[in-house]
């Protein structure tokens, strides 16, 4: 593998690499252009998100890839499958919204739980956290791939490095 690449990297002028390093841009540039469009285009700042636990089955199964939408006009509804984060975590999380709380200022906040636990997500928010707001609010379900995900899921961080790093020193060195 690794003497085939050199041969074909030794098999190339200058000219010929220059043209695979701004291909190897071209790719990078036109994918950057989607992702920052598809983040426009639905309001929200990830439009795609990965069930990652079995906590909204039988709606949702771990490996479901969620396409969302988070649009500031539409007002968030008791039944609607949310993505939302906590504050000091990482992992956004996919549940239902149980409650809705209106106060006489205008503002609500969101109660949630995953169709499959048997308490509401009081427990995973913030120590002191009651209720989601909506800037907590990621985004909304609207789409879904089953089962889609689960290769993103299995796949272990430095396999997934190592994939990235292979497929790039191919568009970088392979002329086809």
């Amino acid at each position: 593998m690794i003497d085939g690449f050199l041969d074909d990297l030794q098999r190339m002028n200058k000219r010929q690499f220059l043209y695979q390093v701004l291909y190897f841009g071209m790719i990078i540039s036109s994918t950057t252009m989607i992702w920052k469009g598809s983040k426009v285009l639905t309001g929200c700042e990830s439009p795609i998100v990965i069930v990652s636990s079995g906590s909204m089955e039988p709606a949702f199964h771990r490996g479901d890839i969620l396409f969302l939408t988070n649009y500031e006009e539409e007002p968030v509804r008791v039944g609607e499958i949310v993505v939302f984060k906590i504050k000091g975590r990482d992992v956004p999380i996919v549940h239902r919204v149980l409650k809705l709380h209106e106060k006489s200022n205008g503002t609500v906040k969101f109660l949630t739980k995953g169709d499959n636990n048997s308490v509401d997500d009081r427990g995973l928010y913030a120590p002191g956290q009651q209720w989601l707001e909506k800037s907590d609010i990621v985004g909304r379900a609207r789409g879904f791939l089953p089962y889609v995900g689960m290769v993103k899921i299995l796949m272990h961080p430095i396999v997934k490095f190592a994939v990235l790093v292979y497929l790039g020193l191919n568009v970088l060195v392979h002329r086809e």
